[in-house]
């Protein structure tokens, strides 16, 4: 036996893996596009249909293929109509709800929210990202959809947050997902002291970057609880305690780690001083607020958010539609 003969064949994985790319991509081609049901890709591939059902749940996972609907849909459903014209708003998305399964219904909303955002940007946009769960998911389930000259800008400075929540986080996810240009806020969201809060917000790179949450001319945002579980209370900006304080004050919900009452006025907060980020003035009057929200307890807050006037746009479930408008 030759030498070459006892040598591993370096070459067969890599062989192995192109001809498993090539048949994932096929039986995507031959499933989305030519209609052909699993039992005949499977014919077609000399495959099991197990393996065919595997392939199509990579195509999924690794970005290959990306079913939607018809955004159009959900904006002409009866729900959107009437919030439309109940609250003013320039649009509403409303998908489906779950009922039996909240969670679900959250992350219909965000995915169809990730799939409307493209159609309501343009080359030259400057983007705004809140931070939190809602805006997370929403950013995961973006589409690879490069937009030309678009700018996406974190909107409040850093916070340690679970699982990715961070504002950073969020808006390198967007930024990567759109092939834009990313403004981070390299800054603390809160410091110990106003007057270190001041001095940094004079520092010349944090005023640029702070010119540049300022100049946005859209955002996307989620409007939080004041509850005991709620995020402004989870990241420890603020106590349980201090948070039962503000709600007796009137406290309803929260944009941006700001406070707002149940008509969308600002209540101002002890650490409202040692803040760096966006500013509830800040996040008013854009050509483009977008509001994301989803169950039953986030109704108070996004009623105070859309009163208030930060939102423009609003993307929902129905079961959160319908409470919103008390039916």
């Amino acid at each position: 036996m030759s030498p070459a003969r006892n040598q591993p064949n370096e070459c067969a994985p890599e062989r192995r893996t192109i001809r498993q790319d090539d048949a994932i991509v096929e039986a995507s081609w031959c499933y989305f596009h030519e209609g052909m049901n699993q039992n005949e890709i499977a014919a077609r591939l000399g495959v099991s249909r197990a393996t065919v059902v595997n392939y199509l749940a990579e195509a999924r996972r690794r970005d290959y293929v990306r079913v939607t609907l018809d955004t159009q849909i959900f904006l002409n459903h009866r729900l959107a109509e009437r919030l439309r014209e109940r609250f003013g708003l320039q649009q509403v998305l409303v998908v489906p709800s779950a009922s039996d399964e909240p969670d679900r219904s959250y992350d219909r909303v965000a995915r169809a929210a990730a799939d409307w955002l493209p159609h309501l940007l343009e080359p030259g946009d400057r983007l705004g990202v809140a931070w939190g769960e809602t805006i997370s998911r929403v950013a995961d389930a973006a589409p690879r959809q490069p937009i030309d000259d678009l700018t996406i800008v974190q909107l409040v400075g850093s916070r340690p947050a679970a699982m990715g929540f961070a504002a950073e986080t969020c808006a390198a996810a967007l930024a990567a997902r759109f092939s834009a240009n990313l403004s981070n806020l390299h800054v603390p969201l809160l410091l110990s002291d106003r007057d270190l809060t001041e001095r940094l917000k004079e520092e010349p790179v944090v005023a640029t970057q702070l010119d540049a949450v300022a100049s946005c001319n859209k955002v996307i945002f989620a409007c939080g609880t004041v509850d005991d579980d709620s995020h402004i209370r989870r990241t420890g900006l603020l106590t349980t305690e201090e948070l039962a304080r503000y709600r007796g004050e009137g406290a309803t919900g929260v944009i941006c780690a700001r406070l707002i009452d149940a008509n969308g006025a600002p209540i101002p907060t002890e650490i409202e001083e040692r803040m760096i980020g966006v500013t509830l003035d800040q996040m008013r009057g854009k050509s483009l607020g977008l509001l994301v929200a989803s169950g039953r307890e986030r109704v108070p807050p996004s009623r105070a958010a859309i009163l208030g006037g930060y939102a423009t746009h609003f993307a929902t479930c129905s079961d959160t539609a319908q409470t919103l408008l008390g039916d």
